[in-house]
């Protein structure tokens, strides 16, 4: 009886650590994990790039394509482009308002965008156009 009394909490507990993980793309090189728990993230090279003028996160219309879901050493942002240079990313709403996003990912020396948080699906080259889904 006593375990059945809990159990609505256990459910509670397992779909938050679900939604928490939902927010990371298991796999993402981009993203390690070192050895004294700190995190080493990197983000996509801005070197040989065609940088156009940095369009502000707060700036509305800047999302273009959909929101780049980066993970960045301040943790998973929302962005305007996929490099999350300075002023183009903001505090992810993921989970908590739908937007057409694509997730920003690295496997092995390739960045991708991702349709989903999810390397097996819809993930395609960052030098094509992204397809991004509401989320």
């Amino acid at each position: 009886m006593k375990a059945v009394r809990h159990l609505p909490v256990l459910v509670a507990l397992a779909l938050a650590a679900t939604t928490a993980s939902a927010q990371f793309v298991k796999g993402n090189e981009a993203v390690k994990v070192m050895p004294d728990g700190t995190k080493k993230v990197e983000t996509p090279p801005t070197a040989g790039a065609l940088l156009a003028k940095p369009c502000p996160a707060a700036t509305p219309g800047c999302s273009g394509g959909g929101w780049k879901m980066v993970e960045t050493p301040e943790g998973l942002m929302e962005c305007t482009e996929v490099f999350a240079r300075p002023t183009t990313c903001r505090a992810s709403t993921y989970g908590s308002e739908k937007r057409s996003r694509v997730w920003v990912v690295k496997t092995g020396s390739e960045w991708k965008h991702c349709r989903y948080p999810d390397l097996g699906k819809g993930c395609v080259s960052i030098k094509s156009l992204p397809i991004p889904a509401v989320q």
